[in-house]
């Protein structure tokens, strides 16, 4: 389907396109097939394309002079895109630890719930999630598919250290921490895998519309895959998906 957008500019050299504000994966999948249209018209000016939940941002290599002109353009890309094409992804399977050693808010959300921890990490591995974009540090992956029963407001304080790996809940998203950096989801495992590493020549393995599943290993587990991680030996499990 198509959605009735807006187009706003967003500082002197990019346009901001904004679909409806809520998370749904049609509208990611549009807000993709619109960047994958966009790429396939070749505009020179154009330099960046980001997706997020509902918006792309269209950056340019000099100042938009003529914000109009530039906008009938985008519009006439999304009237003669064609929306119906079967949609690639990847499945990856990620290990998580959800051991008491990393799982610092598993009680406190157990509590809060009057779900039992056990419970708690067969809804949160069970789930299969999708990637709705890259942010806000690089290979943090949002996701959306959370188990309704999971949501959990983000801590009121946030701490000024959250280990690399850490698997965590924010609200009605869940996602991992790339790398070790301040942060105020709740923590209720870890994941020995590198989401982020700039000597790859994909520095991060998933995309937008990819699925995530998680799964649980014990913390012998996870010290054999992170020693593998360590070495650049490790091979994530995935799966190639259509529709």
């Amino acid at each position: 389907m198509a959605y009735n957008l807006t187009y706003k500019p967003f500082g002197e050299r990019s346009i901001l396109i904004e679909w409806p504000a809520i998370i749904d994966e049609n509208i990611i999948k549009d807000i993709v097939s619109l960047k994958k249209s966009i790429e396939k018209y070749n505009i020179k000016s154009i330099v960046e394309l980001k997706t997020a939940y509902n918006s792309l941002l269209i950056s340019y290599d000099s100042i938009c002079r003529n914000f109009e002109k530039e906008v009938n353009q985008l519009k006439n890309i999304y009237s003669a895109s064609d929306f119906d094409d079967e949609f690639k992804s990847v499945k990856w399977k990620i290990p998580v630890c959800y051991d008491a050693v990393f799982a610092l808010d598993l009680e406190t959300i157990s509590k809060a719930k009057k779900i039992s921890k056990e419970e708690i990490i067969k809804r949160h591995s069970q789930a299969i999630y999708t990637v709705y974009f890259i942010g806000f540090l690089p290979g943090f992956l949002y996701l959306g598919g959370l188990d309704a029963s999971l949501y959990m407001p983000r801590k009121s304080t946030p701490r000024l250290q959250i280990e690399k790996g850490s698997v965590a809940i924010g609200g009605n998203q869940t996602g991992v921490y790339p790398s070790s950096s301040p942060g105020g989801w709740n923590i209720i495992g870890n994941s020995p895998i590198e989401f982020f590493n700039p000597k790859q020549a994909v520095p991060c393995f998933a995309n937008p519309l990819d699925k995530i599943e998680f799964k649980a290993v014990s913390i012998s587990e996870y010290k054999d895959i992170k020693v593998l991680v360590d070495e650049g030996v490790y091979q994530l499990e995935s799966e190639v998906l259509y529709g």
